[in-house]
């Protein structure tokens, strides 16, 4: 019996079986087709969500940290002006002068020159194209200068005149604003993480390569809170992976111009400065164990350091991880971005909201700390007696040790348009027992891409054997656990029993919790094919000797073995094949 990977042209079988057996095809085909948006049939929306579970499971659900929310895909206009989005999420764009085609100017230059100019400048791509005279590969025009387009998708809320917004590039907005009232709820403990699986939307410029760059597509992502002083949790965290194994091509390697990927267990990367905080380190080893629960070698999966120009605007460091494909080489399935305290300042700054984190110490301090008390005589004599109640008012609202530090840093402090100096305000040293403090805590984020991670989920499933598509999908990730065929169907008694008999089992699975299909159209060797192209591992036949002896026949997916279990035992046969290949989860 022979069997082969498909390799050269396995995204072209993929997307065939796909469109045939309703996993995923192109969106609005009936109207030519729009880039970037695609639909998903009654199988594929099964194995999407049988993915996602299987992350909440690894990412959340088995993680005392973290908790999940969901927050709405539009967003006024404010919430992307404070994360920055509005002014940095874009990429640069080219367009050919003779026949108007536009193109994402770093992915043009790319695949002309081999050269990889993401992150680079403008000016810097454009002195690129005119040195290389590189031109419209469809018409052989001339190119336009390459300027920044936004991939925001502009919305507005309320009908008319409405309040401008935007639909989500990315989940973290939802998060980072929900952060005070989750962190409240969830009884102010650090660390914490918020997960939220959902839509976003990015326009982007050219959208190619299938279900690899879409316009509206789900992101599983969390946002990992933390005290960056206090790490022995982190530590405690990586102890129970400490020996999974990643591959990563750094920074250095990088710059030294090598792209091959260095072995470093979760506690070397943490010990040989790979990366810059633990928690980072730990996010790493659960993804690489949720990426090779999907069947993915792990020689085909790696972590790629990003250079500083080509990191986001909000990261200190960021890795991405990516799977080896037979089309397209390496592919981004997740980002692991460092992203500090940079999005809960700038929610601060502009909600004017509180953010922080009360740090309670174990036992109070004791600190002689200064404060400034105003002087009233000192501030009448300078001010007059008409804006003393006026002035008074506005510097009680000011802690004394915030009006004192404020003299320390600015020599004066402005109230009400008048600046006050030493000489308005008492000094006094104060012995003070401090509780603790408030501190911004820094995230650590890892984000995947469901869309990319079920591209590769079918690559690496798809097999043939003699001839016939076998989708290899992991146990726990197929759309259905076990299919159930007669043997035969017609009017004779036997043959209706048989029937009868088939459903009774189809039923009773399905009560069990079981996902299964029933099929009794064709021979059993085409139904044995068509529950194979979708990823059933297995196939149940209820035949004549069936209704002698209480058995039937299981076959396998992958090796096409075929045993007999008694109908009474079938449950329990079931859960224990499901429990043997179901991947061991973090607890």
């Amino acid at each position: 019996m022979s069997e082969k990977k498909s390799k050269a042209d396995s995204q072209d079988k993929v997307t065939e079986l796909a469109k045939r057996r309703g996993l995923f095809w192109t969106s609005f085909e009936i109207y030519g087709g729009v880039a970037g948006f695609y639909d998903f049939g009654p199988v594929g929306v099964l194995i999407k969500r049988n993915l996602v579970e299987s992350w909440l499971r690894y990412f959340a659900y088995s993680n005392e940290w973290v908790v999940e929310i969901e927050t709405p895909i539009i967003n006024p206009r404010i919430v992307f002006r404070a994360s920055g989005h509005e002014d940095h999420f874009t990429d640069p764009v080219v367009e050919c002068t003779k026949c108007s085609r536009i193109y994402r100017a770093d992915h043009l230059v790319k695949e002309l020159t081999g050269i990889n100019v993401e992150g680079w400048n403008i000016d810097d791509i454009n002195r690129l194209i005119k040195e290389k005279g590189l031109k419209c590969p469809e018409c052989g025009g001339e190119l336009s200068r390459v300027f920044n387009a936004s991939l925001l998708f502009t919305s507005e809320i309320g009908p008319y005149k409405g309040e401008r917004g935007y639909l989500r590039p990315e989940l973290a907005q939802g998060m980072f604003i929900n952060f005070p009232f989750v962190l409240k709820l969830t009884r102010n403990r650090l660390p914490l993480g918020i997960a939220q699986v959902g839509k976003v939307a990015r326009n982007e410029i050219s959208p190619r390569q299938g279900l690899l760059r879409l316009r509206e597509f789900t992101i599983m992502e969390v946002e990992f809170f933390f005290d960056p002083e206090d790490l022995e949790e982190a530590y405690r965290a990586i102890e129970m992976i400490k020996d999974e194994v990643v591959r990563v091509v750094t920074e250095s390697a990088r710059r030294a111009g090598e792209e091959e990927a260095s072995e470093f267990t979760v506690v070397e990367l943490v010990e040989k400065n790979v990366v810059r905080t633990p928690w980072l380190a730990y996010w790493m080893g659960v993804g690489n164990k949720f990426v090779k629960s999907l069947g993915i070698p792990e020689d085909k999966i790696r972590f790629y350091e990003k250079l500083p120009h080509e990191r986001a605007h909000y990261s200190a460091q960021t890795f991405d991880q990516e799977v080896y494909t037979s089309r397209y080489g390496w592919v981004e399935v997740a980002g692991y971005a460092y992203r500090t305290t940079y999005d809960l300042e700038r929610h601060a700054e502009f909600s004017k909201a509180d953010f922080t984190y009360f740090k309670r110490f174990e036992t109070p301090v004791v600190m002689i700390v200064e404060k400034a008390y105003p002087n009233p005589v000192a501030i009448e004599k300078t001010l007059g007696r008409e804006v003393l109640p006026k002035v008074m008012k506005s510097l009680a609202e000011i802690p004394a040790e915030e009006l004192y530090k404020k003299l320390a840093r600015d020599g004066h402090v402005e109230v009400e348009g008048f600046k006050l100096t030493n000489d308005h305000f008492y000094i006094k040293k104060e012995e003070v027992k401090i509780h603790g403090k408030k501190i911004v805590p820094h995230v650590v984020e890892p984000s995947f891409g469901l869309e990319r991670l079920f591209y590769v989920l079918l690559e690496y499933a798809y097999a043939e054997r003699d001839g016939k598509v076998v989708l290899k999908l992991p146990r726990h990730l197929a759309p259905y656990h076990v299919a159930v065929f007669p043997l035969v169907t017609g009017k004779k008694p036997e043959q209706q029993k048989i029937v009868g008999l088939s459903r009774r089992i189809y039923k009773d699975l399905l009560s069990a919790g079981f996902r299964v299909i029933y099929d009794e159209e064709g021979s059993i060797g085409r139904r044995y094919a068509r529950v194979d192209e979708i990823g059933v591992p297995y196939a149940i036949t209820v035949d004549y000797q069936s209704l002698e002896d209480d058995t039937v026949t299981v076959r396998d997916r992958d090796t096409a073995e075929q045993v007999r279990v008694r109908i009474e035992n079938l449950r329990e046969y079931l859960v224990e094949k499901f429990r043997e290949s179901f991947p061991t989860f973090l607890i």
